[in-house]
């Protein structure tokens, strides 16, 4: 929107940039300047000054400079138009408007707005008033405090027909309160309160306006959760509950969380994840997933641990691929069955959060175990068949550089030997041979069940010795599964820790097999020995060395001591080994 020209001047002139920053940040006179600590990072000697009769900021640490419009912008994470806004209505100054239509807009949407705070202050009285203890226990049943109700100004809208319409009075139009979804007009008789019964969770805009309002119902009645129905303010798939808190808050926080519903909202916030938003009861549309990415690069999706909540995930999954690119995407958090994230708050505290969000896995991840599962992909015919899949809804991206990497990751996942050897090179330059290793000699599950003990315990070994580990014949299926998953995880996901690792490993359906490895059985003698990744690197070497009864010179790893320069192990090490394998 254009300005008429002064306006701004205007508004920069009647509010004090100093007045207006020292309210966050504690300003100290230095002549004709303020002088403070930025705002906009972290330091401990003042370089950020206030320049009042220039109308100006700047911070000489970290080069942030403009003036009041662009100091709301950075500090409130506001839009221009937001903060044009949010300064004219303290100054006092209405925003002028270019043509009738827009003032007859502008004027509209005013009223409406009005009427509608008007509402949640209604509903709010409503609920500290002795009629709303029903609704107040209920808050308090569900671990809210009083700040936190008042903080997100929940409401209890009366069992009443008219009660709204009442409280409001004359003075907010019948037809107003129609339109803004607050009254219900039947076919026949008279307009009723939309909302009744129940307790009232406002919803805002991206500036923290009311537009709209959420009810739950404290009885058994259909819907449990009921949204105001749509007006020309609230459109439900372009809002998202809690963002204008979230985008106030973002600062260094993490990615946003996105929940289910608005009491694991306020749970999250409470609990302090400040960045906690939520869709309306409904699918994350494409407008809602690009408001996510306002908020963070990479939002995690927390929804519920059950079947319902899974498919909604999946359903966010497919929503967003067409729209991935460089550096924005989704991760996937996995509660347990039967827990959402206000339960889960509730019985564990933040810490079970936590563990929770520190297990996200990645859109790609996701994607691959949605059609992966429990498929066997033990023939060729059958790994063509899931690549074909994957592929075809890669082919969804548009970005081409996205698609490109998610196609390269989803055949190397199906085949992780074939696109390892085309081009890789050693850490020291050698090319790695265009065949394959002829196929090692079977031998004893002990030795192989050491190796992958070896692999979990120190995942930053597998790139390394990752084209001798897929050559290796492994006749049992679970091993061979593991093998693939190992594969294509640290292919994902370079620079997984051991702990991260296992915790994928569990989540994915290998918590047996995990078991099974760091048994007392596999725990041999020699495995006491290895202490830190050199040494791991050398018994991973004479393992080999055991296995394939020939120099493992194939394995070409990098490192101080690059295992393809070393000599096969000696007589007395290899004996060592078979009697602490019992072998």
């Amino acid at each position: 929107m254009a300005f008429p020209p002064g306006f701004l001047d205007e508004l920069r002139d009647r509010v004090s940039l100093a007045g207006l920053i020292s309210r966050n940040v504690k300003l100290t006179r230095r002549g004709r300047e303020y002088a403070g600590l930025c705002p906009f990072h972290h330091e401990k000697t003042p370089s950020f000054y206030v320049v009042e009769d220039k109308s100006f900021f700047h911070c000489f640490g970290c080069g942030a400079h403009g003036d009041a419009v662009g100091y709301l912008m950075r500090a409130q994470h506001l839009d221009f138009l937001e903060a044009v806004e949010r300064l004219a209505n303290e100054a006092g100054i209405a925003i002028p408007e270019t043509t009738p239509e827009e003032r007859q807009r502008a004027q509209r949407q005013k009223t409406l707005l009005e009427a509608l705070e008007a509402a949640a202050a209604f509903y709010e009285e409503r609920l500290w008033s002795p009629a709303g203890g029903r609704a107040r226990d209920y808050l308090v049943g569900r671990g809210l405090d009083d700040d936190t109700i008042r903080r997100f100004r929940l409401g209890w809208a009366p069992d009443e027909r008219q009660a709204l319409r009442r409280g409001l009075g004359s003075g907010v139009p019948e037809g107003l309160l129609v339109e803004a979804g607050l009254l219900h007009r039947p076919e026949n008789g008279e307009p009723f309160d939309f909302l009744r019964g129940r307790v009232v969770f406002p919803i805002g805009d991206r500036a923290g306006r009311i537009i709209a309002f959420g009810g739950r119902t404290l009885g058994d009645g259909q819907p449990k959760y009921l949204n105001s129905p749509e007006h020309p303010l609230f459109e439900k798939g372009r809002v998202l509950y809690g963002w204008s808190a979230a985008r106030a808050a973002k600062g260094d926080t993490p990615d946003p969380i996105v929940t289910e519903g608005y009491m694991d909202v306020i749970a999250l916030h409470r609990a302090g994840f400040q960045t906690a938003v939520a869709p309306l009861g409904t699918a994350l549309t494409e407008h809602q997933l690009r408001e996510l990415w306002r908020l963070g690069p990479e939002p995690v999706l927390c929804f519920d641990g059950d079947a319902a909540g899974q498919r909604a995930a999946l359903r966010a999954l497919h929503r967003a691929l067409p729209l991935l690119q460089p550096g924005l995407s989704l991760h996937f958090a996995a509660l347990p069955p039967g827990e959402d994230p206000d339960s889960l708050i509730r019985a564990g505290g933040a810490p079970a959060l936590e563990r929770v969000l520190a297990a996200a896995r990645p859109l790609a991840d996701m994607l691959w175990e949605s059609e992966v599962g429990g498929a066997r992909r033990d023939t060729p015919e059958r790994l063509a068949k899931i690549q074909a899949r994957l592929l075809e809804h890669t082919g969804t991206i548009a970005d081409r550089t996205v698609r490109f990497e998610f196609e390269t990751l989803f055949k190397a996942r199906c085949n992780p030997w074939e696109m390892r050897r085309r081009g890789k090179r050693t850490a020291a330059g050698t090319a790695v041979r265009e065949g394959p290793p002829p196929p090692p000699r079977a031998s004893g599950r002990v030795q192989r069940e050491i190796l992958f003990r070896i692999l979990i315990d120190y995942p930053e070994l597998i790139d390394e010795v990752a084209e001798s580990f897929a050559a290796l014949e492994i006749p049992e299926q679970g091993l061979d599964k593991l093998r693939r998953e190992l594969l294509g995880v640290t292919a994902l996901r370079p620079g997984l820790d051991a702990p991260a690792l296992r915790q994928h490993l569990v989540q994915n359906g290998f918590a047996a097999a995990v078991d099974a490895l760091f048994s007392p059985s596999v725990d041999t003698g020699f495995l006491a020995r290895r202490s830190d990744p050199n040494s791991a690197r050398g018994e991973w070497t004479h393992v080999v060395g055991m296995l394939t009864r020939e120099e493992p010179s194939v394995v070409a790893i990098s490192g101080n001591d690059p295992i393809g320069e070393m000599a096969p192990a000696p007589d007395g090490a290899q004996a060592a080994m078979a009697a602490g394998s019992g072998r």
